[in-house]
């Protein structure tokens, strides 16, 4: 088969789409032919290298895909050959209340090979049926930052419909899963962007107030939308570059929710402030399947819709990659199988 590759670490020019081994299915696991897949900001971390990320190579990335069951092991009974199916990239104990605080938790396409490939061996318990009238492109791009932003906000963050929210980064890929699922539960929505097409989007997507970041600091003009008070919840993703700000912006008593920092991860904070205003800091991880099946029906019925900005063959996986990093549109970026397209 074919599959997109990381070679080692590094810059885009580590990314191949070339012959792999087909996938062998195991006991509990069923071979999907992946008919779409999208990039998250995961991926590029991936490739760049982190900290403690210790990969066999060639790797193949991906977290996000959907596509039709080709093949099921032994010991699968929730899925049938011909069954149309996602991704849901988080791996836990599923014997625990929560899976995602096993101590040897691990998402498909980080830690282990992904589904950025014409065929994929994914265990069952990590796939979700998709309906048959949902867009592949829908179903390949929605589940990770759709649950990632569920369980910050509904789960972690506790928001209740009477609260004020603001999403950094409101087009992004959490950051737009954030905004829609914040006025979904009846929040006041402050978000932010770089561009004036992101922040019609962002009002078109359940925004009430929008913000230039690039023209003028968010906190001051939180404070001033506010009257001086702040807002209950913050959705930060970003990290060094606006975690003070992101701290600025709270109430008394509020509350910031974190799922990564994607510009920085290791930031100056304001414990007094901290302390003094009896801030959160609450740290969000993925979620529990039943999370994501609570997330995922909104999405399958359209209450909830991935942003696209781009879709291309996966031989062009690295141009994908550098719309990513260099914040070209907004959205997911997703990639098909050049099998698919011809």
């Amino acid at each position: 088969m074919q599959a997109v590759q990381i070679t080692e670490h590094g810059d885009t020019d580590v990314i191949e789409y070339d012959e792999y081994p087909d996938p062998d299915v195991g006991r509990d696991e069923v071979l999907v032919d992946v008919k779409a897949a999208a990039l998250n900001h995961l991926d590029i971390w991936t490739r760049r290298g982190m900290p403690g990320l210790d990969l066999e190579m060639p790797h193949i990335p991906g977290s996000d895909g959907a596509g039709i069951v080709e093949d099921v092991g032994d010991g699968v009974t929730r899925f049938e050959v011909g069954d149309r199916v996602a991704l849901s990239a988080g791996v836990g104990d599923l014997r625990m209340d929560d899976p995602t605080l096993d101590p040897r938790y691990h998402i498909i396409g980080e830690h282990v090979p992904g589904i950025h490939a014409e065929y994929a061996a994914i265990s069952a318990d990590n796939l979700i049926p998709v309906p048959d009238d949902v867009d592949w492109t829908v179903a390949a791009s929605s589940c990770l930052v759709f649950q990632t932003a569920w369980r910050m906000l509904i789960e972690r963050a506790e928001l209740e419909a009477s609260e004020s929210v603001l999403v950094l980064g409101a087009s992004g890929g959490v950051g737009h899963a954030a905004l829609q699922i914040a006025d979904h539960a009846g929040a006041e929505v402050y978000a932010t962007g770089s561009t004036e097409a992101k922040l019609e989007y962002a009002k078109d997507h359940g925004a009430d107030h929008v913000c230039n970041y690039e023209t003028e600091n968010f906190a001051d003009w939180v404070r001033e939308e506010t009257g001086g008070r702040g807002v209950d919840v913050v959705v930060e993703h970003v990290g060094a570059p606006t975690w003070q700000d992101s701290l600025a912006s709270l109430t008394k008593g509020g509350r910031l929710v974190t799922c990564g920092g994607t510009a920085g991860g290791n930031p100056e904070t304001d414990i007094p402030r901290i302390f003094w205003n009896q801030l959160e800091i609450i740290g969000s991880t993925m979620a529990t399947p039943e999370q994501v099946d609570d997330v995922m029906e909104l999405v399958w019925d359209g209450t909830f819709e991935p942003a696209i900005r781009e879709e291309l063959p996966m031989s062009e996986s690295a141009r994908a990659h550098e719309i990513i990093e260099n914040r070209e549109g907004f959205g997911k970026v997703v990639v098909r199988p050049d099998s698919e397209l011809q």
